[in-house]
């Protein structure tokens, strides 16, 4: 079946079918000006006007609407959703949101807890390896004093006994009290950091090399008056150590000594 239409726009009217019509739901594009309008709500009875006789457009037919594809034309791409439609789509992308969300709480989440536990980690090392920490790097000890001071614990020099070597031992007896002997210890600190003072122990012997006296003798036993136990051996440095003793009824004949610390 075969309308009259007229463009909105010029006021050109032309033939329409119906093939035409259901192809775009009634929508036409005017061979003349190209207007785009619903066919349907502008059909008259009158006959085509005569300027679609001639030829405008080449690529328009003379009395037929241009039926190039009708682009961008609200509606016509896609039918309009329902509410229902509407409201499912919100709802995924609701559940994508939510899907995120706690994935971002997850991984700050595992990132926060990383930190804790190397922080811990650094603490631990801290306390177990202080010594060390202290003594290769004097700069850090008044850090790790203060660390200390809240775990009750102290930062003391290294005890390497390894490294704390007797250079030489002499034992001279006094001429003029034969009782008195005195003890000449001369001990050397191999390593770079300072070290604690180290722990002697004497054994006297008799003609037989058996043992007559025994006794320790630690720091505060042979520093002298206004040297401090804390200060320890310097790095490289060498230690004179120098004690007095009273050997009444013992006739010592000769000795050992050895350097430990106590444990």
């Amino acid at each position: 079946m075969t309308e009259i239409t007229q463009c909105p726009q010029c006021s050109t009217r032309f033939k329409v079918t119906e093939a035409q019509l259901e192809a775009h739901d009634g929508l036409v594009r005017c061979g003349r000006c190209h207007e785009v309008f619903d066919a349907r709500e502008h059909l008259h009875d009158d006959e085509p006007s005569p300027q679609l006789n001639l030829l405008i457009e080449p690529e328009s037919p003379t009395g037929e609407p241009d039926l190039t594809p009708i682009f961008n034309v609200p509606g016509l791409e896609e039918e309009p959703t329902t509410l229902a439609q509407q409201v499912e789509f919100v709802e995924e992308l609701t559940d994508e949101v939510a899907d995120e969300e706690p994935f971002r709480k997850r991984r700050w989440l595992g990132i926060l807890v990383a930190w804790l536990l190397a922080l811990a980690l650094l603490a631990q090392a801290a306390y177990f390896f202080r010594v060390e920490l202290g003594a290769r790097l004097p700069g850090l000890k008044p850090v790790l004093t203060q660390y200390c001071a809240l775990l009750a614990c102290a930062v003391d020099l290294p005890q390497k006994s390894d490294l704390m070597v007797i250079e030489s031992s002499e034992l001279e007896s006094d001429p003029e009290q034969g009782r008195f002997i005195t003890l000449h210890v001369l001990v050397h600190n191999r390593a770079s950091f300072a070290q604690a003072y180290p722990s002697l122990e004497l054994t006297l012997t008799d003609l037989q090399d058996k043992p007559v006296a025994r006794r320790l003798f630690h720091p505060s036993d042979y520093l002298r008056a206004g040297e401090d136990e804390r200060s320890g051996v310097s790095a490289n440095r060498d230690l004179d150590i120098r004690l007095r003793l009273d050997t009444t009824d013992l006739k010592p004949t000769g000795y050992r000594v050895f350097l430990f610390y106590p444990k």
